[in-house]
């Protein structure tokens, strides 16, 4: 057995699982109280992991940790989103509170292990996995192995800047391509046009207030036809394939998983543009050789991972 833990901004997870299947035997959720610090995120991790060593055989600990790690140190680099965690051994805290070996690795690195081992990827040798929702992350798994763990980042396609003009670090394809960015577009574009039909099916869904807009919204409207909420989409669609292009030519993955909340739209309004810009850029040989498919294990996907993280890393 073998227990995972997932480390974000808003939520903890730590499930136990065989790291054979995509199932897990037990699992602990907790809401995060970023007011509390790493500190209060620690208590947390003690609380419910000792909950499950108690109940379960566990043989080695795997982390999935939302922000920059050092892999193969067991080092968390910092968070973006919690105060308290630079520079933190987390995986070498882990073995001292629970008796337990641990392995760390980026929250986005091991969902792509989760999916190559169990999910949309695992009959494939290599994979790119990218999640697409308040932010853009990515992670490579080749033969069942994280890119990158040795390096201060790997596989970082949100912060591909898309083009030769976009000397601004934060133009970015994560300030294009992500929710927030399909958002503020609609924003835009109700802010500029005339009064249409399709503008005041946007503005009823978010209760007449276009600051309230999500991308659930412009989803549900691309869906049901709103050329204004399609045309969003299509524009994130296509700044994402053109970096989806980029890896590939660079990575040649032979399957390229895409997750996250932004991906729910589904293939008409979110896939088939993505599927279409990414044939557009990508280099002529590696045109066909790789499959776009939408993630496969959900919300538990870094739990998955972190499990699977603990089982590859005992070999």
């Amino acid at each position: 057995m073998y227990l995972g833990i997932e480390i974000g901004g808003t939520k903890l997870q730590l499930g136990v699982g065989t790291g054979e299947e995509p199932r897990l035997i037990a699992l602990e959720r907790r809401d995060i109280d970023a007011a509390r610090g790493a500190a209060g995120i620690r208590e947390q991790i003690l609380e419910a992991g000792r909950l499950l060593l108690d109940r379960h055989d566990v043989q080695r600990i795997g982390i999935g940790f939302g922000g920059p790690v050092f892999g193969d140190r067991g080092l968390v680099q910092t968070s973006h989103q919690i105060s308290g965690w630079d520079q933190f051994p987390l995986a070498d805290w882990c073995r001292e509170q629970f008796g337990k070996p641990a392995a760390l690795g980026n929250d986005c690195d091991v969902a792509a292990l989760a999916e190559a081992c169990f999910g949309a990827g695992r009959d494939s040798q290599s994979l790119f996995y990218v999640t697409v929702g308040t932010g853009i992350g990515g992670g490579f798994v080749q033969n069942r192995r994280i890119h990158g763990t040795n390096r201060p980042a790997a596989a970082e396609i949100g912060h591909l800047r898309p083009g030769l003009d976009c000397t601004d670090p934060h133009d970015t394809i994560e300030s294009r391509a992500a929710g927030p960015a399909i958002a503020a577009t609609v924003q835009k574009i109700l802010a500029e046009s005339a009064t249409s039909p399709d503008h005041a099916d946007l503005l009823a869904r978010c209760g007449g207030n276009a600051s309230q807009l999500t991308t659930r919204h412009i989803a549900e409207a691309a869906n049901a036809g709103n050329s204004l909420a399609i045309q969003a989409y299509q524009q994130a669609a296509r700044v994402l394939g053109w970096g989806l292009a980029q890896v590939t030519t660079l990575l040649a993955p032979e399957v390229i998983v895409v997750g996250g909340g932004v991906s729910l739209a589904g293939d008409e309004v979110f896939f088939n543009p993505l599927r279409s810009a990414m044939a557009e850029y990508v280099f002529r040989p590696l045109r066909d050789s790789a499959a776009i498919v939408p993630a496969a294990l959900g919300e538990e996907v870094v739990v998955h991972g972190a499990v699977a993280l603990a089982r590859e890393s005992n070999r």
